[in-house]
């Protein structure tokens, strides 16, 4: 077994304390190769924030849990001795069985994500405290989710909403000793976040739920999942270069930044965004450099806009520079 500790890596629930303290959300990244991963260190380094390296189930997969473990390790190295103060975790995004979980939390994983949602009320406390109970052994925290996002999540498919309800919120915290839970406030996973109404103007998230779940677990951190903007400038240069997306709709950098400000939100997770600025850059890259065959061609300019995206949502959405 290795522990993350050896990594250089802390235990996440720390950071989002401090956040709650603080009025900020930490900003969990996800990252899919080697280039997102620099440049999401980069980012943070620049920023100086502290940060949660996302890796998700189907991630560790395709990379291979031993690959995933080294790069955070080397991430983890870079940060130490370049970031000056700032602190790193690596979680386990949308974990979905106990198998996968206890595996990242022996390759030195220092937070892990059980997503029950789609179970029923009972089988969610269930799986959610079977992890609990062998991360705790190890200082690993745990994230559980209570409701279900709409969109799509690596190959889950969910057509609709299911808010999350807060009068179960207690009873699943008590009985899981779940250390965050992520919750279904409006936001969506995939390139659709949020639909507009019949007039054309945008819903908000569900404030109200977010403020009674407040009220009811003072001091007990949340996390919003599906919460990227999807930035109109990347989609267009997109489409410019050969692309074709032609349904986006992001959540209001505004909304997420109140969400931060305001509410027990302590935790933002940002999948999407990174792959479109990634995207956009190597499209671009390709038709301006049509004889190129050395990947760096691309790939160098994909991380560099990746970093300037990453730092946007540092200063704009989660409001964790310097912290």
């Amino acid at each position: 077994m290795i522990s993350y500790k050896d990594l250089g890596l802390i235990n996440s629930k720390s950071l989002l304390l401090q956040a709650y303290e603080n009025n900020y959300a930490v900003p969990a990244f996800n990252f899919v190769c080697t280039e997102q991963l620099q440049a999401i260190v980069e980012a943070c380094i620049i920023e100086k924030s502290s940060f949660i390296l996302q890796a998700s189930a189907n991630v560790c997969k395709y990379m291979g849990i031993g690959f995933v473990h080294h790069l955070a390790a080397a991430a983890a190295d870079k940060v130490s001795r370049e970031g000056k103060g700032i602190r790193m975790a690596l979680n386990l995004d949308h974990g979905l069985s106990l198998e996968e979980c206890v595996n990242c939390i022996d390759h030195g994983f220092s937070a892990v994500m059980i997503d029950g949602s789609a179970k029923s009320f009972q089988e969610n406390i269930d799986i959610t405290k079977q992890v609990v109970e062998y991360a705790s052994k190890h200082g690993v925290a745990v994230e559980g989710e209570l409701g279900v996002l709409s969109g799509q999540e690596e190959g889950q498919i969910h057509s609709g909403h299911n808010y999350t309800d807060p009068s179960v919120v207690v009873e699943f915290v008590q009985k899981t000793n779940v250390d965050c839970l992520a919750v279904s406030v409006g936001t969506s996973h995939g390139m659709v976040k949020i639909k507009p109404n019949p007039d054309g103007s945008l819903p908000e998230l569900r404030f109200d739920i977010l403020s009674e779940i407040r009220n009811k677990l003072p001091g007990f951190p949340l996390v919003l999942h599906g919460s990227s903007c999807i930035y109109p400038e990347y989609v267009e240069m997109i489409n410019s270069y050969g692309g074709k997306i032609e349904t986006v709709r992001g959540i209001p950098e505004e909304q997420v930044r109140r969400a931060a400000r305001e509410t027990s939100v302590c935790k933002i997770n940002v999948a999407s965004d990174g792959w479109i600025a990634a995207t956009a850059a190597v499209r671009k890259a390709l038709v301006e450099n049509p004889s190129a065959i050395d990947p760096r061609f691309f790939l160098y300019p994909a991380k560099n806009e990746m970093i300037n995206l990453y730092r946007k949502k540092i200063q704009n959405v989660m409001g964790s520079g310097g912290k």
